[in-house]
């Protein structure tokens, strides 16, 4: 039973086009009139999430991803398929995002702590660092990302420099997706460089925990083991400092319904967001 009298957090995992579930799980929730106390999303889930945020998630539905993947068809390059996204989030909504009625919205970036790293991660050598990540990654070797990056959690309640705002809402958003091996345009926030939250950070839940929300709803973009990181080097817990994280996933791998990271066909789209869809309305239930 999900307790809606603590303060509630939806997390949502990134994961490319297979994001698209967390899109159809967010417009069930946006259908039923459930709203949390806060959005938190890495990567390719920061514009879903947000477009729930001002209950736009249903409205956006398949096509916004149909656009996407037409842009990616057109210009095989996932950085124009995510700045176009965030433009059309900043023209369908943008400005309510940060009204205070709105649920507080959090979006986790990785930051290059290295100058001579930060050399290649914004640079035409970013794509063979990011194959070379992805190497890592597949044999569970995170030690460059631990010697390099830094998690940092953006948000609509900070003060400080991880204050989360209309000013530099697109600039953390680009960021919070840019895997290095299939972006070609560098991120940036606040003159400082960013790459994809996921090296870290799949899906924000045990930093919603952290932030002090009491119940987290958690959205995965594959089924089977639902990892924390690129790395895979924890699985998220199904409670963590002793409060529960209630993870919703697909019952079947969105790629075995043809939609996956960097691949994608309209059917595909379509049974992916159903599935979201799907899931949102059991899991409410």
């Amino acid at each position: 039973m999900l307790d809606i009298n603590n303060p509630v957090a939806i997390a949502c995992a990134s994961g490319g086009f297979k994001a698209i579930f967390v899109h159809g799980v967010l417009s069930a929730f946006e259908e039923a009139n459930f709203r949390p106390d806060a959005y938190s999303a890495a990567s390719a889930s920061v514009v879903v999430a947000a477009l729930a945020n001002v209950s736009q998630a249903s409205q956006a539905g398949i096509n916004y991803w149909l656009k996407g993947l037409e842009m990616y068809t057109r210009t095989k390059s996932m950085s124009q398929v995510s700045l176009a996204g965030i433009d059309y989030f900043n023209t369908h909504g943008g400005e309510e995002l940060f009204q205070s009625q709105k649920s507080q919205f959090y979006v986790a970036a990785n930051a290059v702590t290295n100058d001579k790293i930060a050399e290649q991660t914004q640079s035409k050598q970013a794509r063979r660092l990011g194959k070379k990540l992805l190497i890592a990654a597949a044999k569970n070797e995170p030690s460059w990302i631990k010697r390099h990056l830094r998690l940092d959690l953006f948000s609509t309640t900070a003060k400080d420099n991880l204050a989360l705002n209309r000013d530099n809402f697109s600039e953390v958003a680009y960021a919070s997706t840019r895997m290095l091996h299939n972006y070609d345009v560098p991120a940036w926030i606040n003159n400082q460089p960013y790459i994809d939250a996921c090296y870290i950070c799949v899906c924000p839940a045990l930093e919603m925990v952290e932030q002090g929300y009491q119940t987290v709803i958690a959205i995965a973009t594959e089924a089977g083991n639902f990892y924390r990181d690129l790395f895979q080097s924890q699985v998220m817990p199904t409670q963590y400092q002793q409060v529960p994280i209630r993870i919703i996933q697909p019952d079947i791998n969105p790629k075995d319904m043809g939609v996956d990271v960097f691949q994608a066909t309209p059917e595909g789209i379509a049974a992916v967001y159903q599935h979201g869809l799907d899931q949102g309305r059991e899991f409410l239930a």
